[in-house]
């Protein structure tokens, strides 16, 4: 499946039982046909839903508060908002497209990539996006995060904060705490 919109991660060997608990999950917020498919990685696998992923991250969120230990098997969630194919050119081109009405030109930004069976180092390839991009860096603490996904011969590109991934790990020390 090389169209999906959340990319969510989970402990070696339990991918089934991740897939499950997201399934479940999605069905119980209101979508009736969520798409989850493995991915040739371990511990990590796709979902396409109807529904907005960074809402549902927000429901989750909400979910993890009123129950911390609901969560078994799902490590963490990223939206994904746009997806091509593993080509630096043609991943410039969406983010450069795509850039201006996500972020602001007064906001800061920094490009996070994690890359999986990709050769290319990540400096080569934030230098390839950036030299386009007008906006301030921020690498600490900045407004929005151009997040690259690169799955082998796909990528997933979104614009998000900090608060638009879920880790459930992170979710529950907080709340425990």
């Amino acid at each position: 499946m090389k169209n999906f919109n959340m990319l969510i991660s989970t402990s070696r060997n339990n991918e089934i039982n991740a897939k499950a608990e997201l399934w479940f999950l999605l069905f119980m917020m209101g979508d009736e046909f969520p798409l989850i498919f493995r991915v040739e990685f371990p511990g990590l696998f796709i979902a396409f839903t109807n529904l907005n992923p960074k809402k549902c991250i927000k429901k989750l969120r909400k979910i993890i508060l009123r129950n911390p230990y609901f969560f078994q098997y799902v490590l963490k969630i990223t939206p994904i908002e746009y997806v091509c194919e593993t080509d630096l050119d043609l991943i410039k081109m969406k983010v450069i497209d795509k850039f201006h009405k996500a972020i602001k030109k007064n906001e800061t930004f920094k490009i996070q990539i994690q890359k999986r069976n990709f050769a290319t180092s990540k400096l080569k390839i934030i230098e390839h996006i950036a030299t386009d991009l007008q906006n301030k860096v921020d690498l600490k603490e900045p407004d929005k995060i151009v997040n690259i996904e690169i799955l082998g011969g796909f990528t997933g590109i979104s614009f998000i904060t900090k608060s638009d991934i879920l880790s459930v790990a992170k979710e529950q020390v907080r709340i425990i705490q």
